[in-house]
């Protein structure tokens, strides 16, 4: 219990790290080693500069943390081909962690990528009925 405690507590320093003294290449030295997040954290905070992490629940495991969250940013960068249309998103997410050593050695996300797309106005919203 100790460790899980522990591990949601880097987390959420992680995530206040994130917010207050940016997506640095310090920061991120400071809390991961996982070459894939490095990548996703740089490719959102090109076409979302600044975007914020709004935890809604956290749950701790072993040396996995799951956080079921929300996006928020607004796009100013290019996005896979799409030009920034300056629209905010606030797009749902859970993400696992696996820490080690102090470290996020690996990660696992789903993202409403569809809710993402239709708030930027790339394609339609579903109908309502």
């Amino acid at each position: 219990m100790l460790q899980q405690n522990q591990n949601k507590a880097f987390i959420l320093e992680y995530f206040n790290a994130l917010a207050t003294e940016g997506k640095s290449k310090n920061i991120i030295d400071k809390y991961m080693t996982d070459e894939s997040l490095i990548a996703h954290i740089d490719f959102f905070e090109a076409a979302f500069p600044g975007y914020d992490i709004i935890t809604n629940e956290m749950y701790a495991e072993d040396n996995h943390v799951i956080v079921i969250a929300h996006f928020k940013g607004m796009h100013k960068g290019e996005l896979n081909g799409i030009v920034p249309t300056f629209k905010e998103v606030n797009i749902p997410f859970a993400i696992r962690y696996t820490i080690e050593n102090n470290k996020i050695v690996s990660h696992w996300i789903l993202a409403d990528q569809m809710a993402m797309m239709q708030q930027l106005g790339v394609i339609p919203a579903a109908a309502s009925h």
